[in-house]
């Protein structure tokens, strides 16, 4: 599978469109939700700074609209086809949905559907059964 879409031009440049869109925005919005709820309390003993939580998924809300307007154009964020781009979205998004704020997903039906097809993707479900989520 060629994630990058390295033989198609525009293909590779939504690849890359979406992973920046990811790095600069996404990660930015989702991350201090997992940081404050899942890792802070584990490795440093903190509880979840709430406020730090509500600006964050505020941001994350408005993101999100961005992302279903996309995903209600194509299945995946680069295309129709699945690539590195929502391959990227797989990690934090995954620990994301392990903390008390993984209902948001649920406001953004396309956003939703679009996680739930990378969650059956048989490789992704050998990855996560891999991750902890109960710490």
């Amino acid at each position: 599978m060629d994630l990058l879409k390295e033989g198609d031009i525009a293909g590779a440049a939504m690849v890359d469109v979406w992973a920046e869109v990811e790095a600069q925005q996404y990660y930015p919005a989702l991350s201090p939700v997992v940081f404050e709820c899942i890792i802070f309390p584990v490795m440093r003993g903190t509880t979840t700074d709430q406020k730090v939580v509500d600006e964050s998924l505020d941001k994350l809300k408005k993101l999100l609209e961005v992302y279903e307007a996309r995903l209600s154009e194509h299945k995946y964020l680069a295309g129709d086809f699945f690539s590195f781009a929502d391959l990227n979205h797989f990690p934090f998004t995954f620990y994301f949905m392990a903390t008390p704020y993984a209902s948001v997903f649920d406001a953004y039906p396309r956003v939703k559907a679009w996680w739930q097809s990378i969650m059956s993707r048989p490789s992704i479900k050998k990855i996560a059964a891999n991750m902890p989520t109960k710490f």
